[in-house]
């Protein structure tokens, strides 16, 4: 389940968080950043409109099917999107795409939330969590390259053919966990209702996102432009990055298992993230290179800790009738935040330069810090 369950969302992550790596060969073209960024933000923009509505499916019929059409889609749009060259008909293709990739982030995350116990499941929900900073490093270590040599849209060939074999396991290898069984006239209860822990912990996700994704999105560009570094090192770079991120997340998962909290180690990690990205503006704008690149991999570690911890929360606070529509509230708010920093912050770097956009992720993360709620008291 957790090995399916890591794939599949690797596999959302090369859709979604990917095709940024695609702003070198878009804007070589001609096109201006913050159209390019309009372009590769597609896929968020439909795992935005498509998570609330998987995590009601997933709470309706389970996790099994949802995980093998939503990755089949992603597949076949995939593949759909390599085959045109109109700028129009790519952005509707990785729009479908994101649709497709939205479903792994409710049902993978119930999977592994439904066969773990508690003692084991921040771990386990670590090792699911790091598939999304790996599914980048692959993304960083095919994308640009395959772009620059062949064009974007072959590029899109990486995530048709991941997309395909998640579907395939997940159908052959997926199966629902058990869930306590309801009488026909009792109700779940809504874990919304009268409490404000589950909405803070949505609000401290979308400001955190915001660094990790202006990390994500234009650290290849950073290094390429200022650093002077080329793509294919640049990529390598941005690749071994990611490994720290999914190692960063394991290990804030293991640190929740091991405090007994979810929460305390979220405000934590917001703290770092704030002091992360400051000293990355500080350095990128001084053009000390020395220093500013170890900062970029503390950065990029920092920035992605938190995830697995506050997904974590949300379906153990959520329950096993209301997770896959918290999990889907959670990451629309994260999707949506991190669909406007392309077109948004590429806009700012365009006026103001890559630190101006550093420390305006950094202003983000601080305000999270006062938002994260303490734990119940039982």
């Amino acid at each position: 389940m957790l090995a399916l369950g890591v794939f599949a969302q690797g596999t959302s992550a090369v859709v979604s968080s990917g095709t940024p790596f695609l702003l070198p060969a878009l804007t070589e073209r001609g096109m201006s950043l913050a159209t390019a960024g309009l372009l590769v933000a597609m896929p968020m923009v439909g795992m935005v409109f498509a998570l609330i509505p998987w995590g009601y499916v997933v709470d309706r019929v389970g996790e099994h099917k949802v995980l093998v059409t939503g990755c089949a889609l992603m597949c076949v749009a995939a593949a759909a999107a390599a085959t045109v060259t109109n700028y129009v008909a790519l952005g509707i293709l990785l729009l479908a795409a994101g649709l497709g990739a939205a479903s792994t982030n409710s049902a993978s995350g119930r999977v592994i939330a439904g066969w773990f116990p508690p003692e084991q499941r921040g771990l386990a929900m670590g090792i699911r969590q790091s598939a999304q900073p790996l599914g980048v490093a692959i993304a960083a270590l095919t994308v640009p390259t395959i772009a620059a040599a062949h064009g974007f849209s072959t590029a899109m060939l990486v995530p048709a053919i991941m997309g395909g074999l998640a579907a395939v396991g997940c159908l052959v290898g997926i199966v629902d966990p058990p869930r306590p069984a309801l009488t026909t006239t009792e109700r779940p209860a809504n874990p919304y209702r009268g409490d404000s822990t589950l909405w803070r912990i949505h609000g401290v996700s979308v400001l955190l996102v915001i660094p990790q994704a202006t990390v994500w999105t234009f650290a290849l560009l950073w290094l390429h432009r200022d650093a002077g570094l080329s793509l294919p090192v640049a990529g390598v770079l941005v690749t071994a990055t990611q490994f720290l991120g999914a190692a960063a997340r394991i290990g804030a998962g293991m640190w929740s298992d091991r405090v007994g909290s979810r929460l305390r180690p979220l405000r934590t990690v917001a703290v770092a993230a704030v002091v992360a990205m400051v000293a990355l503006a500080v350095t990128a704008g001084l053009h000390w290179w020395w220093m500013a690149l170890p900062v970029l991999a503390a950065a990029s570690a920092i920035t992605v800790a938190d995830n697995g911890l506050a997904f974590t929360a949300v379906a153990e606070i959520a329950g096993p009738f209301w997770s896959g529509r918290g999990l889907g509230v959670q990451n629309t708010g994260q999707h949506l935040a991190m669909a406007a920093v392309a077109p948004l912050f590429g806009a700012l770097i365009t006026a103001a330069g890559f630190p101006a956009a550093f420390l305006a992720a950094a202003v983000t993360a601080a305000a999270a810090v006062p938002l994260v709620p303490r734990d119940r008291q039982h």
